[in-house]
């Protein structure tokens, strides 16, 4: 099937190799430091429902070795598709579970994190990371974080968790060292959740 890309959305990065070291920077900081928000100061504009940036992670991280899942609604949107597609090159494919980065484009689109790829004790960095776009999400609830990077604890207000998240993170968690790990996507920051970091609900929404 040919793909014709929108002239509105042809733009990916103004400064390709300076500004996917700092989105890349960005990640690696959100994943050392979890549940703190790290800013993400690029300006791209890919296709809606992609989000600012989801799709500046997605130009930092995906190519054409690393298969990508979309939800729906992405899926159906061909200006996202694409998009992703001339700027990374990345597989699309149709299960998350062969996906190594999973886009949801809001926290009620995320799959149940069993169905991702868990990798192995082995090789526990074949596992999915799963990104979620929090642009318009409420909060989950209040939490209480601990594990590697969090000085003894920290209390999180969790936006862009999705419903039943609890249950399929403790199982998530004590799959150590094969495990999901977790990006949120906000309007210009993404909040890290390894695998490592457990939580505990603190206050009900």
């Amino acid at each position: 099937m040919s793909i014709e890309l929108s002239r509105n959305h042809l733009a990916g990065f103004a400064k390709p190799a300076s500004e996917a070291q700092g989105v890349f920077r960005a990640v690696l900081e959100a994943l050392a430091r979890p549940t703190t928000p790290q800013r993400i100061a690029v300006a791209v504009a890919p296709p809606p429902p992609l989000g600012a940036v989801s799709g500046a992670i997605a130009l930092t991280l995906c190519d054409a070795q690393s298969p990508v899942w979309l939800d729906r609604h992405l899926r159906t949107s061909d200006d996202v598709v694409a998009w992703l597609a001339f700027h990374t090159g990345a597989p699309l494919v149709d299960d998350p579970a062969d996906a190594l980065f999973v886009f949801a484009s809001s926290p009620s689109a995320v799959p149940p994190l069993a169905r991702l790829a868990q990798g192995s004790d082995v090789e526990p960095h074949r596992s999915s990371t799963l990104l979620i776009d929090t642009t318009a999400a409420q909060p989950a609830g209040v939490f209480t974080a601990t594990g590697p990077g969090i000085n003894g604890s920290t209390t999180w207000d969790s936006i862009g968790l999705p419903d039943g998240f609890v249950p399929q993170w403790q199982a998530n968690h004590a799959l150590f060292p094969r495990g999901v790990d977790l990006l949120l996507a906000g309007e210009n920051t993404v909040v890290g959740l390894p695998r490592t970091t457990e939580l505990v609900l603190k206050e009900a929404v």
